[in-house]
């Protein structure tokens, strides 16, 4: 039987070389860049919505391969989600890097998110892995306090 580590490593591995949400939308309603100066990550995510669901994100830019996946399997986890949903599963993709929360239960709504689980182990990609979705978290953060002007 395989082990999940590897399916997850091949997801990742798969997200990070071929990934068909890397791509400008026609017209975003958000965009913002994200920066990792310690490795150099570069990503600018585009968001459209569709009142409060999000119809498309795009993400342009360069960066490990760490980065790359993680950024193109969080635009499959909250495509078509509210903006509500997103920033639940946002929270609890951080919160399951900082290792604050281990229930599975919990950790189901995150879909294939899931696969960087144990990249708390490897302090030194965490950055990388949670660049695109600090990047969106703040974005939603500004974009609520817009409306609330």
């Amino acid at each position: 039987m395989e082990n999940l580590n590897d399916v997850y490593n091949e997801l990742i591995m798969e997200h990070s070389m071929n990934s068909y949400n890397k791509k400008k939308l026609d017209k975003c309603d958000l965009c913002k860049m994200g920066k990792n100066p310690n490795c150099g990550d570069e990503i600018e995510i585009e968001l459209k919505l569709d009142g409060n669901k999000i119809q498309d994100i795009g993400f342009t830019g360069h960066g490990c391969a760490i980065s790359q996946a993680s950024t193109s399997i969080m635009i499959d986890t909250l495509k078509g989600k509210t903006i509500e949903e997103a920033r639940e599963i946002i929270k609890t993709f951080i919160e399951m890097i900082k290792r604050e929360i281990t229930d599975e239960e919990e950790l189901k709504k995150l879909e294939d998110a899931i696969a960087f689980r144990n990249i708390s182990n490897m302090p030194a990609r965490v950055k990388c892995a949670l660049l695109a979705w600090h990047t969106i978290e703040d974005m939603l953060k500004e974009q609520n306090n817009n409306k609330q002007k």
